[in-house]
């Protein structure tokens, strides 16, 4: 028992000290942290592929959280139109790579996640269109599109495939990479987050992790 009370007070005042620092030592340890993850799973994990799946599932999961709020609440106030029309294009660009490439579980899964993008993009130009704050979301969408398709032209995986599919993939892992900045500008404009924005930004975040731990790995 005295060990267990020993490990709690412990972990207590770590998280007093991480508290009391200022928000650039947080997001330096927040950093750290990701890195430290990322080269432990590098060192003990064996099968990469899980981690795509979990993402890809995360993802899906977070989406849901959406179209329930859009449904029950009837509103898309705090929810970056941009960020999901993102959102589309890299998964359906991935889609269409993966029907090339390999028709496996992760097609299913992107399929699905783009079906539910569609429904929340749909709701938010037409059915919800009086909640949606244009003027908070105002990061320029080409600002990651054009960069990515350049990047991606540049820097592709070599494989047995033809040239453009490896250009077409790398696009979608970029972009699926900075697609959230436009969710992420509309909040810091906002200057408030709702619940169930942040479960689905906190999504989203998991979701990244495990990709790059993917990647990584593989």
């Amino acid at each position: 028992m005295g060990s267990k009370r020993d490990s709690n007070s412990a972990v207590k005042r770590v998280f007093e000290w991480i508290r009391k620092q200022s928000k650039k030592m947080k997001i330096l340890l927040a950093v750290m942290a990701m890195l430290f993850s990322l080269v432990a799973l590098k060192l003990t994990a064996k099968y990469h592929n899980h981690f795509f799946v979990a993402s890809e599932s995360i993802h899906a999961a977070g989406i849901l959280v959406l179209i329930y709020k859009l449904t029950t609440k009837k509103t898309c106030s705090g929810l970056s139109l941009k960020s999901q029309e993102l959102t589309a294009i890299y998964l359906a660009v991935r889609v269409v790579c993966s029907f090339n490439l390999e028709g496996d579980i992760h097609t299913l899964l992107d399929f699905a996640t783009f079906l539910f993008t569609a429904w929340v993009i749909f709701m938010i130009r037409f059915k919800l269109k009086s909640t949606y704050i244009k003027e908070l979301d105002n990061f320029p969408i080409y600002y990651m599109v054009v960069p990515c398709a350049i990047l991606a032209m540049l820097i592709n995986p070599r494989t047995a495939h033809i040239y453009f599919s490896h250009v077409l993939w790398a696009f979608c892992v970029y972009l699926e990479a900075v697609s959230v900045m436009p969710q992420l500008r509309m909040m810091q404009n906002a200057k408030m987050v709702e619940p169930f924005t942040a479960h689905y930004v906190f999504a989203l975040g998991m979701a990244r992790f495990l990709a790059c731990a993917h990647w990584i790995i593989q």
